[in-house]
C-alpha cells in the first residue's frame, strides 16, 4: 500500500492552479514532526458545515480534487479540505493522525460541523483514505474510495476500526491500474467484517476521476447525507 506526505515549496503554485472560489486558503500546519500544507475553501457564512478531506492521487496535487468539487461545495454549502500529498514511505504510519491534525486545523477558521467530516480519497489518496477510515473510524464519518483497494498484505487494518464506518466504493470497469477483483475482494472483505458497504462498478470508465466527477460528487454526497456521526 502506498501512503502520503506533502510536498513544499509550491504554496503559490497551488493558490494559482485552482480556479477562483469562495475562500480558497492556504495554509500549513504542524503535527507528528512535520510541517502540512492544505488548500481549505470555505462557504460563507457562520452556521455549522459538513467538510469532505480530499485525498489526491499519487504524483497529483491537491487541486486535483478540489476543482472536481468546488462548484457542488459552493451550491451545498460544504467545505472542502484538500492536503498536498507525496507517496514517501516515511509517511505511512502517520497518514491517519495527520489528516485529523489538518481537519483540526482547519476548523480553528471554518465552521465545521464534527458530525459531519467526511472523506474522499482517490487512487493513492483511497489507500490513505481506508487508512483514515480504520485508525480515525470514530472522528470521520463516513469515506468514499475511488480506484483503490486494501492489499491483502494490509488486511488487518480492518481490526482496527473501533467503528464500523460507512464506506462508499467505486471503480471502473476499464481501470487499466487498479484490478477489479483486488476492489471487490476490499468490498467483500469488507462486508463481512461487518462495515456498511455502498458499491459501484461504473461502466466504461477508467481511473480518472475527473471523468465522471459532476455524477460521482452528487452520488457520493447522498450517501455522506445519510451516514452523519452517531
Amino acid at each position: 500500500m502506498k501512503r502520503a506526505g506533502f510536498y513544499f515549496g509550491a504554496s503559490l503554485a497551488l493558490l494559482t492552479l485552482a480556479p477562483p472560489a469562495s475562500a480558497v486558503t492556504l495554509r500549513t500546519v504542524p503535527c507528528e514532526g512535520g510541517s502540512y500544507t492544505y488548500l481549505l475553501e470555505t462557504p460563507p457564512g457562520h452556521r455549522p458545515k459538513p467538510a469532505i478531506l480530499l485525498l489526491h492521487g499519487a504524483g497529483g496535487h491537491a487541486h486535483d480534487l478540489l476543482v472536481p468539487w468546488q462548484s457542488f461545495a459552493e451550491t451545498h454549502d460544504v467545505v472542502l479540505i484538500a492536503p498536498e500529498l507525496t507517496n514517501q514511505r516515511s509517511f505511512e504510519p502517520i497518514a491517519p493522525a495527520v489528516f485529523r491534525c489538518v481537519v483540526e486545523d482547519a476548523r480553528k477558521v471554518a465552521p465545521v460541523d464534527p458530525r459531519r467530516i467526511f472523506i474522499v480519497g482517490n487512487s493513492m489518496g483511497g489507500y490513505l483514505a481506508y487508512d483514515a477510515a480504520m485508525f480515525q473510524s470514530e472522528y470521520f464519518a463516513a469515506v468514499a474510495v475511488h480506484a483503490a483497494a486494501i492489499d491483502p498484505e494490509y488486511e488487518s487494518i480492518i481490526g482496527k476500526a473501533t467503528r464500523k464506518i460507512p464506506i462508499a466504493i467505486f471503480i471502473g470497469d476499464r481501470d487499466p491500474l487498479v484490478p477489479l477483483a483486488g476492489v471487490r475482494w476490499t468490498r467483500d472483505r469488507l462486508k463481512q467484517a461487518g462495515f456498511p458497504i455502498e458499491y459501484e462498478e461504473i461502466e466504461g470508465h477508467d481511473h480518472h476521476y475527473e471523468q465522471v466527477a459532476d455524477r460521482l460528487d452528487r452520488e457520493i454526497w447522498k450517501f455522506f447525507e445519510g451516514h452523519p456521526l452517531p
